[in-house]
């Protein structure tokens, strides 16, 4: 009887303690304390920031590809057909430039500087602002207008990636270059874009543009 009495006591008394536990348990997780509340937050902000990275990066990679950039036809009819016979894109030693080599900046914080700006042409689009030839031909001066300022304010900076005035070897160019380069170039009264607009792409009516002849 008393063995009874004893294993009855000692049963309400791990259920009690089990409870009490439990109830102690639930009270962590609705009030968690300070140090278990950081911790929480330390490890949910980490994977958190490793999920928004992977996919932010992956997402600008594949924003910054040449399928992108020719998967409007607004590009593939117009600018991209017109690479297509330039030597930036096919050429004897087969380095070629593809779209964001020339129009993204390499350097992380200017691309992402880049990729904002670009965001304004997502509203082009939806309006159809150059949908037609038409429509691109008479806005032509405009964009290319635009990218020349670009490559102005930023000393052609997407040209300089890969050509580089320190490599250049002036002796293996034609005179009327090598004499440009040497007077303009190297010198930084001019950069790269003032003489070599319409490089990769047809140039649009210059009647009116100030310095071309």
């Amino acid at each position: 009887m008393t063995t009874t009495a004893d294993e009855a006591k000692a049963k309400r008394g791990f259920v009690a303690r089990s409870w009490d536990l439990a109830r102690e348990l639930c009270q962590v997780l609705i009030r968690p304390s300070s140090v278990f509340g950081l911790g929480v937050l330390v490890l949910a902000g980490f994977a958190a920031g490793v999920i928004f990275w992977g996919g932010f990066n992956t997402a600008r990679e594949e924003t910054n590809t040449e399928k992108f950039c020719t998967g409007c036809h607004e590009m593939k009819d117009n600018v991209f057909a017109e690479l297509k016979s330039t030597i930036h894109l096919s050429n004897r030693s087969g380095v070629r430039a593809t779209c964001p080599d020339c129009h993204v900046p390499h350097n992380w914080t200017d691309k992402i500087a880049r990729k904002m700006q670009a965001s304004k042409e997502v509203w082009g689009k939806l309006f159809g602002t150059i949908d037609t030839r038409e429509k691109f031909l008479d806005h032509r001066l405009e964009l290319a207008a635009h990218e020349w300022a670009r490559f102005k304010a930023n000393d052609s900076l997407e040209c300089r990636n890969c050509h580089s005035a320190d490599s250049m070897d002036i002796t293996k160019q034609s005179p009327r270059a090598s004499v440009a380069h040497q007077r303009f170039l190297f010198t930084g009264e001019k950069t790269c874009i003032d003489c070599h607009k319409g490089i990769a792409h047809h140039l649009p009516d210059m009647r009116g543009v100030p310095g071309w002849q």
